[in-house]
């Protein structure tokens, strides 16, 4: 039977060795949760520390205590016109199951979830390359475009009238039910990038700081997010400001479901000629400097008009699930 089993094992390595690629870089097989992950919590974007930088957003990961936080930042591509896919949490065969990010020519799909800051669910619209240099839509990622030159503002992206409730994983009950899109299908059978080294050295690090278990910070970690991966203490680390719970109105970035077809259609590919207001290399202006002043994954004011305030967060009435046990594949 010993002997049996130890085959067994061997045929397991051997098959999940030659795996598709777009399976091995979705799925971290054998993480299977019975309760879902908390709700996203509120925080601002840390500034980008320099040109070159692409966003990830925070998530919800799970170790042997329990769900914790691993901080949203920002870090170096591993080549040239690759693109972040964030993981997600989605429900099948009876557990909430955890598909890894990945590295893509084109993002995939997340899940339908809104981590905002231009992954608004479906594809997305903080920036592009042109060429072998990234430019950065200032109407939802915070650049210093004094110091980033290659920057632009299109704010048809952005969604003003959805319904955040902050919901951070697909399928189950109250999950985002978004399937896949057309294109993003394609984009799941493209190659993909692991996540780099310096990645993976932020959520072990995450991991091991006790002050980002949600059973500690219930849902309000006091590093939501930080300029550069590992770096959890110093001017670069944002504490959220509100826990994942509540519902918001009026979101700018973010939403719980993927925004409309206009603002989501290839949103990884530059626009045509014709879109108005995306101007790459745009010189430091009063524009864009109130598009970079408050950048949220919640409701923001800087893509409303002036006149009209912010609408106010609502308190959500659900209460959150009592956490369980992990059961492992």
């Amino acid at each position: 039977m010993r002997k049996i089993h130890i085959l067994g094992l061997l045929l397991l390595s051997v098959a999940v060795m030659f795996m598709p690629a777009r399976s091995s870089a979705q799925i971290s097989v054998g993480i299977s949760v019975h309760v879902g992950p908390p709700a996203l919590p509120v925080y601002e974007q840390p500034i980008c520390p320099g040109a070159g930088y692409l966003w990830t957003p925070g998530y919800w990961a799970y170790g042997d205590a329990g769900y914790y936080w691993v901080p949203g930042t920002w870090v170096m591509a591993p080549s040239v016109g690759l693109l972040w896919t964030p993981g997600y949490w989605g429900w099948g065969g009876g557990a909430y199951v955890f598909h890894a990010g990945y590295w893509g020519p084109h993002v995939g799909f997340y899940g339908g979830i809104n981590y905002g800051f231009g992954y608004g669910g479906v594809g997305f619209v903080g920036g592009r390359w042109n060429g072998g240099v990234f430019a950065y839509n200032t109407a939802v990622m915070h650049v210093n475009t004094t110091v980033i030159h290659t920057t632009y503002v299109d704010r048809t992206v952005v969604n003003n009238v959805t319904v955040n409730n902050r919901v951070s994983f697909n399928g189950g009950t109250g999950g985002v039910t978004a399937r896949p899109t057309a294109e993003e299908r394609v984009a799941e059978n493209e190659h993909h990038v692991a996540p780099t080294e310096m990645q993976t050295q932020h959520e072990h690090a995450a991991s091991t700081n006790r002050a980002l278990l949600a059973s500690e910070n219930h849902g309000k970690p006091a590093i939501a997010a930080t300029a550069k991966p590992g770096e959890f203490s110093g001017h670069g680390v944002v504490a959220a400001h509100e826990a994942g719970a509540a519902a918001h109105t009026n979101s700018a970035n973010n939403a719980n479901r993927p925004p409309n077809a206009s603002a989501s259609a290839k949103t990884d590919r530059p626009p045509s000629a014709t879109t108005a207001s995306t101007t790459s290399k745009v010189a430091p202006s009063k524009t864009s400097s109130t598009a970079n002043a408050s950048h949220t994954n919640s409701s923001t004011s800087q893509n409303k008009p002036a006149s009209k305030p912010a609408s106010k967060p609502k308190a959500a009435s659900k209460p959150a699930a009592k956490e369980t046990k992990p059961h492992k594949d």
